[in-house]
This record gives structure tokens, sequence and C-alpha cells, in this order.
């Protein structure tokens, strides 16, 4: 089983910055894909941002040129660095991983972390 949990949300002012964390632990033989979703309250749960184990990257059209995700492959963990806020970057903001893990026997796994609140204020 393996476990993400976030950290670093908050309360924050228009144009101020915030970065967030997420650990994956358990007993993990290897991560693939890393990302950053959120839920702004009453919508549905959309992708921010992504990153492969290769580094590759990816953005939601509304954080391009705002937002930086990063991935720590030794320490199973990755960043979401987050500028130029916006009130409507407002939202519960998960961390998801999917990968394989196990010693000898390897099962595929898809986790979400418990979320973190971002509030950005106008």
């Amino acid at each position: 089983q393996v476990q993400l949990v976030e950290s670093g949300g908050g309360f924050v002012q228009a144009g101020g910055s915030l970065r967030l964390s997420c650990v994956a632990s358990g007993n993990i033989f290897g991560i693939n894909a890393m990302g950053w979703y959120r839920q702004a309250p009453g919508k549905q749960r959309e992708l921010v941002a992504f990153i492969t184990s290769r580094g590759s990257t990816d953005y939601a059209d509304s954080v391009k040129g705002r937002f930086t995700i990063s991935r720590d492959n030794a320490k199973n963990t990755i960043y979401l660095q987050m500028n130029s806020l916006k009130p409507e970057d407002t939202a519960v903001y998960y961390c998801n991983a999917d990968g394989y893990s196990g010693s000898y026997i390897l099962s595929p796994f898809v986790s979400w972390g418990q979320g973190t609140q971002v509030t950005v204020s106008s």
C-alpha cells in the first residue's frame, strides 16, 4: 500500500505564492507519473499538473506560466510552486501517483492524498 501526504496549503492574497509538497511512502517499487489535481466547491476535480519519472511535465492551460511542478525521485516527493495566485485557484489540491508496489511480487497502484486546502483572497 502506498500513501501520499500533502502539505503546504494555506491562505494567501491574490498575487502571492505557495509551495505544495507531496511525499509518497510505503512498499514502493517504482513510481511512474505523479501529479496535482484540484477541486473547487461545486466543481469537478481537474488536473493541474503532472510529471513523469523522466521529468516530462504538462500543465492545465489555466496555470501555465504561473505554476511549476518538480520531482525528487530519491525522496518520492513532488512539489508544486504556485506563483501569481488568483482567487480562482482556490480549491482543495490533491496529490496523485501511479506505479508499482511490492518487492518480489509487484502490484500496480494508484494512490491519492487526503488533500490540502489553498485559499486565495481577492
